[in-house]
């Protein structure tokens, strides 16, 4: 699939720390409570995509989770695409930017958080 902004390997690396581009271009994972923004949670404002700046979340769709990783549930409209990721042998439906399609995670869903949407946008 091709995104509106469009960048080579080197670019990504240029811009990118070595962390982000792991996560975000080689579609890697943080360790479970490594990451700040799992603890940030404020009342206002957006999180963007760390490789484009497109806002992606409301910080009044985070949530704590308790599962080590950021979690929202629900994502800005147009914001974020879905894939179906057949990978270690299960299937799951990740996540990515719209606009870059930097790897943000996956959704998760029917796991019982008392949320509108009953997801758990998990990652970025």
């Amino acid at each position: 699939m091709t995104y509106p902004l469009q960048k080579g390997k080197e670019e990504w690396q240029a811009q990118l720390s070595p962390e982000q581009f792991r996560i975000l271009r080689e579609k890697g994972t943080e360790s479970p409570y490594s990451s700040d923004f799992d603890k940030h949670m404020p009342s206002e404002g957006v999180y963007t995509c760390a490789g484009c700046d497109t806002p992606l979340y409301k910080a009044n769709h985070k949530f704590k989770s308790g599962c080590g990783w950021p979690a929202f549930f629900d994502a800005v409209p147009g914001a974020v695409t879905r894939h179906t990721d057949r990978t270690f042998g299960m299937e799951r439906t990740e996540i990515v930017c719209t606009n870059c399609g930097g790897h943000l995670g996956h959704v998760f869903k029917g796991e019982g958080y008392p949320t509108p949407t009953d997801e758990r946008h998990c990652g970025m």
